[in-house]
Parts: structure tokens; C-alpha cells; sequence
């Protein structure tokens, strides 16, 4: 049936384009006036005789011949074949061609609107002849005409997407688009139509727009009883019609938790057991309630709602597991109370109004024993603070702590102080009933306070560390006076030699370590030594400082130049404490505004704050300092001095190879062994070891009595002759003490066999003189070869 449907378009497309060729052609009635007026006006041009805008061809062809398009004819064509047209443009050439003697318009090959929807093309008729254009250029479209060749296409190939469930009817999804490649101008090719067809009857689909949407109440879309829906959308063309082409895609829909399902707890009833002992903020032990819910609508809260433990246990919530965790509120005591019954109750965090009920909260029962543990003895007070004054005697008792044993025995409890905290020892206890007293005398001065640590510990369980308990008691040292104020300031001041009467010098102020309730008031006077005949005076100014006064005018630096006064102190406490500071008052010279110009050297030094032993302290400095210097520098010229010997070619550090060989035991001119003992032992008349010695300078030993050489052996003879002569007479040939072999020494040999079988054989004796010319070590080798020619001889 769509075979059938495309051949019938492609008919009626033909007729219409040939229709619109004809009903477009060339317009003869203008033509034939621009050809009168050719004779007046010869340099006029004239209009062209055709016009096309656009030809219509169906794509898709599968014909084996060229589809035909249409006729293109110009009015300067007679018929006479005279004129020929030239096709150019997109295509022209390969996808279109044209008759050139007749105008026709063919495509070489099937088209896809999709790939290209128009061509623009230009056609020209020019003379056959010439190549001369007869009309100008015209350019006219190629259209194709849609089939519906393509199925539509959705955006994606799988959808997801969620609602809340216990949504309503028609709540929107989500929205699925689909595209179609066919000309949507030309009939319903690229009209689209949407449908559901996996998915009933939990959603549904509007054809026009793709849009999904619920199909069932909320009672039917419960998450907890299905979560998860696959749904299959179809888009068919042709408006949905028969004959369509159809795509599909599939939609994942998922429904999200609301919170409508409230925790219920597991067990009606909970039961735990803790230790009497048990600290704290300790966990007793966890109950869980389950929620059909997910992730924020899960979460719950836990509440102590009731019972007898309410200020004893508490409840927080677990966040990873949602689990009640019950814990220690307060300390237990098996004695006073042996168990506890607990109402808990459960509820979400976050509840949603629309499906709150009165079911939403749940509620269960937790009964708690406490169990009896030996409790180590308990102090009555978590700290002690006592106080003693610093002169208090040595025994005397400050205070005392208590403890008692909780446990219905109540054992008598031992006390100890921990000397970690008083490693002086400077407190005691009494182990019986805990009264603490001093051992060492106390001074406020020196320390306040003293933190020390008591123990308490059954006497039946002294040896288990656990079983004994801790107590901080803080001891103040209460303040006494028994120190005397004394002065704060430099006991040296100057007045000037013109200095009036009443003119005051110095303020002068006092310090007392002790610490009166009312605070310090001190009292400033002269020394009864010093107000006799007193040349200075001292006001008390009431604010703990007194000033220093002149009494008369005129001081004489040559007459006196040092004044001393003593100057009494008191506290004015009970009892009464005081003390004499001396002031030195030298005498200097002053400008008219009072500023000092010349004092003797001890008013100076004291002047610049130097005392003497200052000065000498700083000299020895200076003078230690020296020495450092000094012997760094020695230390450093002394390590600049080379060594004896830094020559690379020392003989004593060097070993020289010469990596030759020797000649055995008869080589006696090779090295001498005396010279390497003393290199300077070196003489000008000593010969080279490294040529052969001349035979002038030595006697030549007497020769053996050989055999005559046969002649069989002329040539060998001969031939070893001449070898040697070419390594004596060879430059390069090595030192004469290397061994050369010359392959056949022959019968014939003068040195003949050197076996001493063979040696013993010869004829006549050997003159072995002239080892004794080659040195003291030979001339010992000669004697003992005249020694064995004795032997044999006798």
C-alpha cells in the first residue's frame, strides 16, 4: 500500500511540473517588439526571451533510467540547431544534466530531500558557432517533493524521571519529545502523534505534546508496596494514522517517599541490667522502632516520657541507624535503688501534615536493674578548701577530710596523702581518720597555695588500686606580718652645691611581701643618728612614698661630698614591723636649671649606673674575648702550612711500573739493587739497563769447547744468524733482556744443550774470573763454580 501511495505523488508532481514549464515560458509578444525596434535603436539591449523560478522533482527515485525534470527553451532558439545550452550551478554536471540541443533537465540519481531540500542552478543559450551567449544568464531552483521516508526519532533513547507518591490524578511526569526528518509543510509526514503503549494503567500520555502524566488515585501509587514503573511512549507520523511511521522510547518513572507511614517499635517490653558503678554519659543499651519510610522521612525521635528514671536516664537517637540509644543520667546507687521502669516514646523528625494521625506516635516500656558492684569508699565532698596561717607550728592539724564505704558492709576506709602532689612532705594525715597537719613550717611569701591529692581506701582491699577513691584539697596559707618594708628605689641620689633650703631631691617609695587585709600604709622618718645635726629632711607624703628635703642652703663639694641618711620604715601592722635604708646624697655641681655638671669619679660611676665591679666584669669580657681571637687566628695560620711533601711524583709514595720483563738470575745488568736503596747514589759512569752492554766495557767470558757444527745443519744455523741480527739491528725491537724465539736453535748450536748433563761433558775447564768483575754478590757465585770444578776435578 505505501508503494502505492509514493507512485501516485510522483505522478502528480510530474503533471504539476510540466504545467507550471508551459504555463512559464517564453513571452513572445515582447520579443517580436524588441526585434521592430532593432533598426532604430541598434546599440539597445534587448530583454531575454525566457524566465523559470523552480522546478519540482520527488526525491527517492528508483528508476534505472535519469529522471526527467523539465524543458528549458529560450526565444533565440528556431529549431535550426544553431543554439546550445550550458547548464552550470550546484550539481550541474553530475546530479543534473541537461540536453544541450533540446533544453531537457534530467537527474542523474536518486535524491534525499533530507540531505538537500533545493538546488540553484543557472542555464544560458549560447551560439553553437561562435560560443557567443544569446540571452543572459537565468537561474531557476530545483525543489524535491517529501515521502514520508523517515520514522521519528525521540531525543532520548531512555527517560527517567520521579513523582511523589500518593500523587493525584493527572500530576505531571515528565515530557518526551520526538523530532521527524520529513518536510512538516507537506502533508502529514512530520505530523506527530504520541501514545502509551507499556504502562497501564498507572500513567498516561497526551498525543499532541508528549506529556506524562498519573493515571490512578493516590491510594493505588504507594511507594512501599512498588516503587519502580517502565512505561513505552510511541510517536507515529502521519498524524497517527494508518500507513505511519512509528519510534519508541522508554520512560523509567519512579515514585519518591513521603512520610506517610509513622515508626512502630519492635518489642512492647526492653529489659537491661547496668553496674552500679557504671560512669556517667554511659550507654545502658539501644531499642529500635522501624519505619516503612525512607531516608528524611525515617528519621525519628526518641523521649523518656515517663517512670521513675526520668532524671536518671536519657535517650538520644543514633543518626546512621535510627536506633534509641539509652544512657546513665545520673550516678546509680544499688543501695538506695535497685531497679527503674522507663515510657518511651517514638515519632518522626520531620512529620508531613497530610497524613498525620493519631497513630503517629508509638510508644514502648524499658525496666532497668542495677546490679551491685564493691564501691570504692566516697568522700563527702567532691573538694576540700582549708586555710592556715604561715606561722603555724609544726603538728599542728589545718583540717581533716571524710570518706565512708557505700556498700552495706561499710568497711573502715584508710587515708594517704599522694606525694606527687607534696614531694616535700610538707603535709601529713592521719590514716585513721584523716586529719591533716603539718609537717615543715610554711611561708606565704614563697607559695599561696598547696594542691595536694587524698586518698581513701578500704582497708580489706588495699592492694587493689580500683577500690580506692581521689579527692583535690586546696590549702591557703594564710598572710602574717613578718616581713619589714624596705625601699624599691636607688639608695644614691646628688644634690646640688647651690641647692636652697626646702628643696626637695627624691621621691623615695617601699615594698613589703606580706599581704595585710587593709592593704600596706608605711610610715617614713629619720633615723634617730641622722637627725641629729641633719642636713636632709623627710616628709611622709601618706600615699606609701615619703620625699627627701634640704634643710639649709649651700652644700660644699670640696668641704663634703657624701652625705648619708637612714631613713625607718615601718608597716604600722600588728605586730609592728621596720626596717633602716641608708641613702647616700652626693654633693655636685649644677647649672642655674638644676641639671648636673660635675661630680667627683665615684658620683659619676654611680651616675652612668656602673658600679666598679661592672667595669672590671666588662674588662674581663673584652679581655676573654681577646684571647679567643687570638688563638683562632693561630689555630687558622697554623693549618695553612703545607706538608713536607705534596708532589704527586714523591719516589716514597709512588711505585713506577715499567712493566718489562727480567731476565732470570744471570741477568746481573738489568737493575741495580743499590740505587733504588739510595736514588742519590746515582753515578755518571753507570750504564743504561736497557740496551745491551758493549763488549769493551766487560772481558768477554771464556767460550766453551762446542762440537763442531755439522753441516746438516747450515741452514738452520743460518737462518737463526739472521734473526738475530735483525732484532739487534731492529729500533723498535724490545730491551735486549726479552725473551726472542727463533723456533730452532738446531745441533749446531754454539750455546749448545744448557742441561747440566751436557755442561758436564764438555772439554776443558771454564774460567769463571770474570764473575768476579761484575760486583761483590757474582763475585761469591764465581767462587762457588771454582769450588764444584775442585770437586769434580778430584
Amino acid at each position: 500500500m505505501r508503494t502505492w501511495i509514493v507512485l501516485l505523488l510522483w505522478a502528480c508532481a510530474q503533471q504539476s511540473v510540466n504545467a507550471v514549464a508551459l504555463s512559464r515560458g517564453p513571452v513572445r509578444r515582447k520579443t517580436k517588439e524588441i526585434e521592430g525596434r532593432q533598426d532604430k535603436e541598434l546599440l539597445r539591449r534587448s530583454k531575454r526571451g525566457w524566465m523559470w523560478k523552480q522546478f519540482f522533482v520527488q526525491e527517492e527515485y528508483t528508476g534505472t533510467e535519469n529522471l526527467y525534470i523539465g524543458k528549458l527553451h529560450s526565444d533565440m532558439d528556431k529549431g535550426d540547431g544553431t543554439v546550445m545550452y550550458v547548464l552550470t550551478g550546484e550539481g550541474a554536471g553530475t546530479i543534473f544534466v541537461i540536453d544541450a540541443n533540446s533544453g531537457d533537465l534530467h537527474a542523474t540519481r536518486s535524491l534525499d530531500r533530507e540531505e538537500k531540500p533545493f538546488y540553484a542552478l543557472r542555464v544560458q543559450a549560447v551560439n553553437k558557432k561562435t560560443g557567443l551567449p544569446l540571452d543572459p544568464e537565468t537561474e531557476f531552483i530545483v525543489k524535491l517533493h517529501d515521502i514520508n521516508d523517515n520514522e521519528p526519532k525521540f531525543d532520548k533513547e531512555v527517560y527517567t524521571a520521579s513523582v511523589p507518591e500518593r500523587s493525584h490524578i493527572g500530576t505531571y511526569v515528565t515530557q518526551v519529545t520526538a523530532q521527524d526528518a520529513d518536510d512538516e509543510m507537506f502533508g502529514y509526514n512530520a505530523k506527530l502523534a504520541y501514545s502509551i503503549s507499556q504502562g497501564h494503567p498507572y500513567f498516561s500520555v497526551e498525543p499532541n505534546t508528549g506529556i506524562i502524566r498519573t493515571a490512578l488515585g493516590p491510594s493505588d501509587m504507594d511507594r512501599e508496596q512498588r516503587e519502580h514503573y517502565q512505561v513505552v511512549i510511541e510517536a507515529k507520523d502521519m498524524a497517527g494514522q494508518k500507513g505511519g511511521l512509528t519510534g519508541s522510547t522508554t520512560v523509567n518513572i519512579s515514585l519518591t517517599d513521603v512520610n506517610d507511614n509513622p515508626p512502630r517499635f519492635t518489642q512492647s517490653i526492653y529489659q537491661f541490667s547496668v553496674p552500679e558503678l557504671t560512669k556517667v554519659g554511659t550507654s545502658v543499651g539501644r531499642i529500635r522502632a522501624v519505619d516503612a519510610d525512607v531516608g528524611r522521612n525515617a528519621e525519628m525521635d526518641y523521649t523518656v516520657v515517663g517512670g521513675d528514671g526520668l532524671d536518671v536516664f536519657d535517650i538520644s537517637t543514633d543518626k546512621n541507624t535510627q536506633e534509641g540509644i539509652l544512657s546513665l543520667k545520673k550516678p546509680l546507687d544499688y543501695e538506695k535503688k535497685k531497679s527503674y521502669t522507663l515510657q518511651i516514646q517514638v515519632q518522626n523528625t520531620h512529620p508531613d501534615p497530610r497524613f498525620l494521625s493519631l497513630d503517629a506516635k508509638d510508644m514502648t516500656t524499658v525496666r532497668v536493674s542495677v546490679e551491685d558492684v564493691d564501691e570504692p569508699p566516697q568522700f563527702e565532698k567532691i573538694s576540700y578548701i582549708l586555710e592556715v596561717k604561715e606561722d603555724a607550728a609544726v603538728g599542728t592539724v589545718i583540717g581533716s577530710v571524710s570518706a565512708v564505704d557505700p556498700d552495706i558492709l561499710h568497711s573502715p576506709v584508710k587515708y594517704s596523702i599522694d606525694r606527687h602532689t607534696d614531694v616535700d612532705r610538707i603535709f601529713g594525715v592521719y590514716a585513721g581518720n584523716g586529719s591533716i597537719f603539718l609537717q615543715r613550717p610554711l611561708d606565704r611569701e614563697e607559695l599561696t597555695w598547696h594542691n595536694i591529692s587524698m586518698f581513701a581506701t578500704e582497708f580489706r582491699h588495699l592492694d587493689n588500686p580500683e577500690q580506692t577513691s581521689r579527692v583535690p584539697v586546696y590549702i591557703r596559707v594564710l598572710d602574717v606580718n613578718d616581713n619589714p618594708p624596705m625601699l624599691t628605689s636607688f639608695h644614691e641620689f646628688f644634690v646640688c652645691e647651690n641647692a636652697k633650703a626646702g628643696q626637695k631631691i627624691q621621691t623615695i617609695s617601699a615594698v613589703d611581701p606580706d599581704d595585710p587585709v587593709g592593704g600596706h600604709h608605711f610610715l617614713f622618718f629619720l633615723a634617730p643618728e641622722s637627725s641629729v645635726r641633719a642636713n636632709f629632711s623627710v616628709r611622709d607624703n601618706g600615699d606609701n612614698t615619703a620625699g627627701i628635703f634640704t634643710r639649709r642652703t649651700g652644700y660644699g663639694r670640696m668641704h663634703k661630698s657624701t652625705h648619708l641618711v637612714s631613713v625607718v620604715i615601718s608597716d604600722g601592722q600588728f605586730p609592728m614591723q621596720s626596717s633602716t635604708g641608708t641613702l647616700t646624697i652626693r654633693v655636685c655641681t649644677c647649672n642655674r636649671d638644676g641639671n648636673m655638671e660635675m661630680c667627683n669619679a665615684e658620683a659619676l660611676t654611680s651616675s652612668a649606673g656602673l658600679s666598679t665591679g661592672a667595669l672590671v666584669a666588662i674588662l674581663l669580657c673584652i679581655l676573654i674575648l681577646l684571647l679567643i681571637v687570638v688563638l683562632f687566628a693561630a689555630l687558622k695560620r697554623q693549618k695553612k702550612k703545607e706538608p713536607l711533601i705534596i708532589s704527586k711524583e714523591d719516589v716514597r709514595d709512588n711505585v713506577v711500573s715499567y712493566n718489562d720483563e727480567g731476565g732470570g738470575e744471570e741477568d746481573t745488568q738489568a737493575f741495580d739493587i743499590g740505587a733504588l736503596r739510595h736514588p742519590e747514589v746515582m753515578e755518571e759512569s753507570k750504564l743504561r739497563r736497557d740496551i745491551l752492554p758493549s763488549e769493551s766495557l766487560y772481558p768477554p767470558p771464556p767460550l766453551r769447547r762446542t762440537k763442531a757444527p755439522s753441516r746438516e745443519n747450515a741452514d738452520v744455523r743460518d737462518f737463526i744468524n739472521q734473526r738475530v741480527q735483525e732484532n739487534e739491528g731492529n729500533p723498535t725491537a724490545p730491551p735486549y733482556d726479552s725473551l726472542a724465539t727463533y723456533a730452532y736453535e738446531g745441533n749446531g748450536s754454539v750455546a749448545e744443550s744448557l742441561s747440566s748433563l751436557g755442561s758436564m761433558s764438555s772439554e776443558g775447564d771454564q774460567d769463571y774470573n770474570y764473575l768476579s768483575e761484575w760486583g761483590p754478590r757474582f763475585r761469591k757465585l764465581a767462587d762457588m763454580y771454582r769450588g764444584e770444578d775442585s770437586d769434580w776435578d778430584s
